[in-house]
């Protein structure tokens, strides 16, 4: 996109138009049987939309045991640096349970240490990174607050980088799905957790070592491709997964539960049982003014529809909106890229689709007098702004 068609932040502010995008009424068809669960709560969730599947006491706080790295590794990884070598804080990594073999003196990267938390779920990992990120453990955990406010989280606290039960510590089984959506974003995040095994370097001096994924899913179930567990004596067993089949993302999260390999596998055989394709309805008439061509107003349109999941005839709540620039400069050729059409939806945005010009505009050297004056009243009212 040209410096011409660049966004004016004031000027979208005033032109834009927020288009709800009711869903339909719910299609008829019989649904499978719910199957039973052995969690004490649970969720299935449209990764795409944040759309609600199948849920079971979803929104009540519990300990979440070592689920909690889910945040821990995705701060880390957005905190760069990844393959800078560092010496780990000796008293960090003084730490019950779980172990990626961290000992004083190891030299590590922040990278080798979110496989040790993704992987074999090293509670010595995640102490580590904490002081890594934020230089000591309680400032690393004001950010882990502060993250979870931004991603919608209401019904968390993250009192351990870890996940051992600590006073207040918990989340709500909703919660930890919106964190692994968030999560899941991250590429690096995406491909450690996919891996049932990966090797590492660290040490003193560093040396290759392979880690084990504790998330049998990943070897149960081809389509799984993440994402981590936990266990403590006050959370029980504890898993947060992703599934893809068919072009679709599903999470699914288990609290409290003895038998949760098979409910993750029964919950996504149901769940994936209820898609169908939801196109979104387009706008139907969206234009941006125009100057200096042959057009003084330019329609746009978004090429390609967007398609959503419809989980048992009942499709997502969209809300639509278009972001323009206050106008554009001819030339304008047809098909060139306008702005943009932004689909939200309960828990964020969804998606977004390039607007592109409907027809040509052509240069003109010498606009009439009354649009010249339109069009110069129109950039000091938005220099103004």
């Amino acid at each position: 996109m040209t410096h011409k068609h660049r966004f004016s932040a004031f000027a979208a502010g005033i032109l834009l138009a927020v288009l709800n995008l009711r869903p339909a009424a719910r299609t008829a068809r019989a649904a499978p049987e719910k199957p039973a669960v052995s969690a004490k709560a649970c969720i299935l969730m449209d990764a795409e939309t944040g759309q609600t599947v199948y849920s079971l006491n979803a929104q009540e706080k519990r300990p979440m045991a070592s689920t909690t790295k889910i945040m821990t590794t995705l701060l880390t990884l957005e905190s760069g640096g990844l393959d800078e070598p560092f010496t780990v804080d000796p008293e960090a990594i003084r730490v019950e349970g779980s172990s990626m073999g961290l000992q004083e003196g190891d030299i590590v990267t922040k990278r080798a240490l979110c496989i040790g938390m993704l992987l074999p779920s090293g509670n010595d990992a995640a102490n580590a990174a904490a002081v890594a990120v934020a230089g000591s453990i309680p400032a690393f955990l004001d950010r882990m607050n502060a993250r979870a406010k931004q991603i919608g989280m209401t019904r968390s606290y993250f009192a351990s980088p870890s996940g051992l039960d600590a006073e207040g510590h918990g989340a709500s089984a909703e919660d930890m799905a919106l964190l692994a959506r968030e999560a899941l974003k991250n590429p690096d995040f995406a491909e450690i957790c996919s891996k049932p095994s990966m090797t590492v370097r660290f040490g003193n001096p560093p040396y290759a070592r392979t880690l084990t994924n504790t998330n049998k899913l990943l070897k149960m179930d081809s389509t799984v491709i993440g994402v981590k567990t936990g266990f403590t004596d006050a959370a029980g067993r504890c898993l947060v997964s992703a599934a893809e089949r068919d072009g679709r993302r599903l999470i699914c999260v288990t609290l409290f539960d003895r038998d949760d390999w098979n409910d993750h596998e029964r919950l996504y055989d149901y769940g994936f049982s209820l898609a169908a394709d939801y196109p979104i309805a387009l706008p139907e008439t969206l234009s941006v003014p125009a100057e200096g061509g042959s057009e003084t107003v330019l329609p746009v349109y978004a090429k390609t529809p967007l398609t959503l999941t419809a989980w048992n005839g009942v499709p997502p709540s969209v809300t639509a909106m278009p972001l323009l620039p206050p106008f554009v400069t001819a030339p304008v050729a047809k098909g060139d890229v306008i702005g943009e059409l932004v689909y939200s939806g309960e828990h964020g945005e969804i998606a977004r689709l390039p607007l592109c010009a409907a027809r040509d505009a052509e240069f003109q050297e010498s606009p009439p007098k009354k649009r010249r004056s339109f069009l110069e009243w129109l950039r000091k009212v938005f220099q103004r702004g």
